[in-house]
């Protein structure tokens, strides 16, 4: 279906939530209020069937797109029948840097910037928080077109607790990085959400049995929205077994919190959790350091207790 364009600038009495359609206007001696708006949208995850009206309307009339991958804009804006006819600029994480200036200088010359990932909201793990925080320091205004999130699709979906949760991103891509991130969250009481490429997924998953254990409740979400979508549910030693035997795709993984456990007082409970991270790879100085910070005591003391229980003292 065609897109409807006017010509017609809003007047400031008649100010709305929904993307200029003028690209530029006049603008002053750096008044902000001749400056343009840096739009942040949110993609459809696989089915373009779940863009939104105004992220139609905001592919249609921005001055400016920065997208994550051009290729993909274009494919999507085809997709929903849309014609681009502002500027296409690539925004990947090499590039962020180096297009801050450039985007500025559009937004400061009237122009609309939207700025769109691949797929679900910019900045969640995806490029954009340069571009945001040097609007903001700018005195330029910046608006959301929410939208489809494969943080919040993946949580609703898995079964788990969602009053309270946490959003890792994705975990470092060393082994030994990764261990220390997921043994600073052994205590992590929220539901957990993190992002994985499927190259990754099977070391990464091994790592999380070693430090959350095998029990621990765990789904898995693959390609959500699209055709091959896939949810497995089970604990963390049924998910690994799955994914041992190769996924491909976009891949979120939403781990439930642990227990409330009185770990702050129960020397035995720090000690075993250090043996935990020695035996994931973890040297025990590294180890005895990172329990001291979960467990908020301090790092003599688990020290004293590591030495104590090597010695068989009591």
């Amino acid at each position: 279906m065609g897109v409807h364009r006017t010509d017609q600038p809003r007047t400031d009495q008649t100010r709305t939530d929904q993307p200029r359609t003028d690209h530029r206007r006049q603008s002053g001696v750096g008044d902000p209020a001749d400056f343009g708006r840096l739009i942040l949208a949110a993609t459809p995850l696989g089915n373009p069937g779940d863009a939104s009206i105004r992220l139609r309307d905001a592919l249609a009339t921005a001055g400016v797109i920065a997208a994550e991958d051009t290729r993909r804009a274009r494919r999507l804006a085809s997709d929903l029948g849309v014609e681009l006819a502002g500027r296409v600029i690539s925004l990947h994480d090499s590039a962020e840097a180096g297009r801050v200036e450039v985007l500025l200088s559009s937004l400061r010359d009237g122009i609309d910037v939207l700025v769109i990932s691949d797929a679900g909201m910019p900045l969640v793990s995806d490029p954009g928080y340069r571009v945001v925080r040097a609007c903001l320091d700018a005195g330029i205004e910046v608006a959301v077109l929410p939208g489809p999130s494969a943080v919040l699709a993946a949580l609703v979906v898995s079964g788990l607790a969602v009053d309270r949760f946490c959003f890792e991103g994705f975990l470092p891509r060393k082994p030994g990085d990764r261990r220390r991130h997921l043994q600073s969250l052994a205590v992590e009481q929220r539901t957990m959400v993190f992002f994985e490429s499927p190259h990754r997924i099977s070391a990464a998953l091994a790592d999380m049995v070693e430090v959350f254990g095998p029990d621990r409740p765990a789904v898995l979400a693959r390609e959500l929205t699209k055709t091959h979508e896939e949810v497995i549910r089970g604990n963390l030693a049924y998910v690994r077994q799955r994914a041992d035997a190769g996924l491909r795709g976009e891949i979120t993984v939403v781990i439930a919190g642990g227990e409330d456990q009185a770990v702050a007082s129960d020397p035995g409970e720090w000690v075993a959790r250090v043996e935990a991270a020695e035996a994931a790879g973890i040297d025990r100085r590294a180890a005895i350091g990172d329990v001291a910070r979960e467990v908020g005591v301090p790092r003599r003391d688990v020290y004293d207790a590591v030495v104590a229980a090597r010695r068989g003292l009591p």
